[in-house]
């Protein structure tokens, strides 16, 4: 009776451009026995020009591989259904000149949306008259609650992203950082979606 390997594929990894991909580079595998090392180190896939920044590789090809090898082995399949390689391209290029655009253009947007939101809102009549029902006076410019106002809006903007730099106030995800881990499991799943079709129409063409 073979032995049964069972191999859990990584869902993401990165690589230089021609760069040699192996089987310990995207899985993880058990009950290999003796065979184990030679198993990862088994040469999956071959990076080369053609490709494009995202590779897909995928169980079927895996597996087609191993067995070809290892065929004394019935190879089994826990988890993920591919691994998806992310070419990354090393640039010498400065980015500081595009981190401070960047961070002007949302600061600019950050602080017009603040400020067309509490226009919206009528929130400096509100808080006179805040300032009047507490007082018996009116005053055109209420410092007293306009500028603890304005440092909580940037206490509550802190907590609300649970970073200060890259210091993190506690072990909780940041709602942004929740979105951004849903919209790369997204991406991820159209990636190998389109790439598998993709793969499938080239091989109807050649068949």
């Amino acid at each position: 009776m073979p032995a049964i390997v069972y191999i859990r594929f990584i869902r993401k990894i990165k690589t230089a451009p021609m760069s040699i991909i192996k089987l310990k580079d995207i899985a993880h595998i058990a009950n290999a026995g003796e065979h184990k090392e030679r198993m990862l180190d088994t040469v999956i896939y071959r990076i080369s020009e053609k490709d494009s920044n995202i590779v897909v590789l995928d169980c079927f090809s895996v597996f087609q591989q191993l067995m070809k090898l290892f065929p004394e082995h019935e190879l089994q399949l826990i988890g993920a259904e591919q691994t998806i390689v992310h070419v990354v391209h090393s640039t010498k290029r400065t980015v500081w000149p595009l981190v401070i655009l960047i961070w002007l253009l949302l600061f600019i947007g950050s602080a017009m949306t603040i400020m067309n939101f509490h226009f919206d809102v009528s929130m400096e009549p509100v808080q006179q008259q805040i300032h009047f029902l507490l007082t018996g006076e009116r005053l055109l410019h209420p410092l007293w609650l306009q500028i603890p106002y304005s440092i909580g809006i940037g206490v509550g903007m802190i907590l609300f992203f649970n970073h200060v730099f890259k210091k993190r106030l506690n072990e909780e995800p940041s709602p942004l950082e929740v979105e951004m881990h849903k919209y790369q499991r997204d991406m991820d799943v159209y990636v190998a979606y389109h790439e598998n079709d993709l793969e499938q129409q080239h091989v109807d063409r050649h068949s």
